[in-house]
């Protein structure tokens, strides 16, 4: 597995506000994406199912280096 890194911004307010996130859990949609795509400001999205929340789809953003994780989601509009 790749060193993946966390933004301050992901360990102080993200994890604070989705106490249902898990860090391996957005390292394993960086690992095995569905879909993957440049985002304004010099960051990438990534969307992959989590089989403990229903399948559901997270959003992990990372940063250029697409290592360092900075926001994650679960996004209910996406479609793959």
């Amino acid at each position: 597995m790749k060193n993946y890194k966390f933004t301050s911004y992901f360990e102080n307010e993200v994890l604070n506000k989705r106490s249902y996130l898990k860090k391996e859990w957005c390292m394993r949609v960086l690992e095995s994406p569905v879909k993957m795509e440049r985002q304004e400001n010099n960051r990438y999205r990534f969307w992959a199912p989590i089989k403990e929340l229903d399948n559901r789809f997270l959003r992990v953003v990372t940063l250029d280096d697409k290592l360092t994780i900075h926001n994650a989601f679960l996004d209910r509009r996406f479609k793959p």
